[in-house]
């Protein structure tokens, strides 16, 4: 039945009509306005919940239950109190109802912002545009029937002409390979374009017992001067200005991806470089170590190259110095954990297939480097070997001054490093090829 309400007796836990239900209340009211005030809050909360829709059910009570208590005249007055109470509660209600509406417009704004701004998107897309439009507003309020509005096609990036494409923001990287070389020496800085230090040449120990009043013996000590250039490794890359200025973090992995070349150019040059101007005089530079004198008939039968690492680095201990690090390219390491595995299956464990071979090789510390060529090797004292000396560490410079840049809108990004290795004793290093003839 339209217009009337079916609530629930509480005392006698049966439906029961609205009109019903305020027959009850006349019985427990007398006061006329109380009364009425006590229908319009019931009927707030009945309308709120969907239940009733019109006045009739407070008419057909009012009517119904009115008795000699009312008049006809009293009972017009209680209804058109009680209508108006009730469009003012429908008007307020409307008002709160909108207010809401657009403060949660206003939120869907405001974090759309906030979603374009961590991920990188453009100031302005398609819902912003339609959002801050005035005609869907006015549509949405009720003020217009129909909206019509121009959405400008701004936003779209990639290759998508029809879908924006989800950019994530940053860069993917590419590969980094771990640079070791350099950290097992000391630095220290210099503020020349070389470096000069005495060596040890030869020395002749001569020191022995002598009796009283006899001549003693006689040592010999001989040394060079050293000098070592201070080497330039850098290399540079063209951006366009405006890459720079509306993608940050893209300029900035250039940045980093140009210093990280500079720093992996060093560590080949540590290892072999061959001093010829401009380059880095590395380890394994003719006269900056000790070549091992093995050949293949010396090292017998079944995992030559442990055999010959463990022989060489007996002649470091024999000379006096304390191997710390044996460098050696990662392919080669992968041979050497072959020949382990071919070779004595026999005591392989679980824990060595599962966890692999530790780095280490007769109590010495296996480097893997890029820096090393395949095939060959170095056992070194690093304490003893030598030191880096730092011109100037890795800087990374931009200019528009570069040929015709400036009318191309074009920036030149250069990443340079200056430095120097000083071998100090070359007899603290021993290696040459892993395969000897």
């Amino acid at each position: 039945m339209k217009g009337v309400c079916v609530i629930l007796d509480s005392q006698e836990s049966r439906p029961c009509r609205f009109v019903d239900f305020c027959a009850k209340l006349l019985m427990m009211e007398k006061s006329t306005r109380r009364l009425e005030l006590i229908i319009v809050s019931l009927f707030r909360v009945l309308s709120e919940s969907g239940l009733i829709k019109a006045v009739g059910d407070c008419a057909i009570f009012l009517i119904n239950h009115s008795g000699k208590n009312m008049s006809v005249e009293q009972i017009m007055k209680s209804m058109d109190r009680i209508e108006a109470d009730l469009n003012s509660f429908t008007s307020n209600s409307k008002s709160e109802l909108e207010n809401i509406g657009n403060q949660q417009r206003d939120l869907a704004h405001r974090l759309a912002k906030l979603e374009r701004y961590e991920t990188g998107k453009p100031v302005v897309d398609w819902a912003e545009q339609v959002i801050e439009n005035a005609a869907f507003n006015d549509f949405l309020s009720g003020n217009r029937g129909k909206a019509k509005f121009e959405v400008k096609n701004n936003t779209l990036t990639g290759s998508d002409t029809t879908v924006a494409p989800d950019r994530r923001p940053g860069v993917v990287p590419g590969a980094t390979t771990p640079l070791t070389v350099e950290s097992l020496f000391e630095h220290v800085p210099t503020e020349s374009n070389a470096v000069e230090f005495m060596r040890e040449n030869v020395f002749t120990n001569g020191a022995a017992e002598a009796a009283e009043g006899a001549t003693k013996s006689e040592s010999s000590l001989t040394w060079s001067l050293v000098n070592v250039p201070v080497s330039t490794v850098a290399h540079w890359i063209k951006i366009t200005k405006q890459l720079m200025e509306d993608h940050v973090a893209l300029a900035a992995y250039v940045n980093n991806r140009l210093a990280y070349g500079v720093n992996r150019r060093v560590e080949t040059q540590l290892v072999t470089g061959n001093g010829t101007a401009p380059n880095i005089g590395g380890l394994l530079k003719s006269g900056n170590y000790t070549v091992h004198a093995y050949t293949d008939a010396m090292l017998g039968s079944g995992l030559k190259k442990h055999k010959l690492l463990r022989m060489v680095v007996a002649d470091l201990k024999a000379s006096g110095y304390t191997p710390s690090a044996i460098l050696l390219n990662p392919s080669d390491w992968l041979l050497f954990e072959m020949d382990m595995i071919n070779q004595t299956a026999a005591s392989l464990t679980v824990s060595d297939l599962a966890n692999g071979f530790p780095l280490q090789l007769f109590g010495v510390p296996v480097i893997e480097s890029i820096g090393v060529t395949a095939d060959t090797f170095a056992i070194l004292d690093a304490a003893q070997t030598g030191r880096i000396y730092d011109r100037q560490e890795v800087t990374v410079e931009f200019s528009e001054s570069d040929s015709d840049n400036f009318v191309k809108n074009l920036i030149t990004v250069r990443a340079e490093r200056r430095l120097a290795l000083a071998i100090d004793q070359p007899a603290a290093i021993r290696g040459g090829d892993l395969t000897p003839a």
